[in-house]
C-alpha cells in the first residue's frame, strides 16, 4: 500500500541511526559493544579516592570474532 508523507524535517542522522521514508516491511538495526574494565575505572566526580589494592579484570571470550563483516 503507497504511502503519502508530508512535511519532513531531520535534525541529525548519526552513525547508529535509520531514517525511512515510505512502506517498509522490516526494520532491523544492530549493535554490539563490548567493554571490559577493572574496579574503579568508571568513576566520576570531585574528590573521589579509590583504594583498591590489586585489581585484576578476567575475561573469558570464546569467540573469536565479535562482527564478521
Amino acid at each position: 500500500m503507497p504511502a503519502q508523507v508530508g512535511a519532513v524535517k531531520v535534525i541529525s542522522i548519526s552513525s547508529s541511526s535509520i531514517f525511512n521514508i515510505g512502506d517498509v516491511f522490516t526494520i532491523a538495526p544492530t549493535s554490539s559493544a563490548k567493554t571490559f574494565a577493572g574496579g574503579g575505572s568508571f568513576n566520576s566526580g570531585d574528590g573521589i579516592r579509590i583504594d583498591l589494592g590489586r585489581s585484576v579484570t578476567y575475561v573469558n571470550d570464546r569467540d573469536v570474532t565479535d562482527q564478521p563483516k
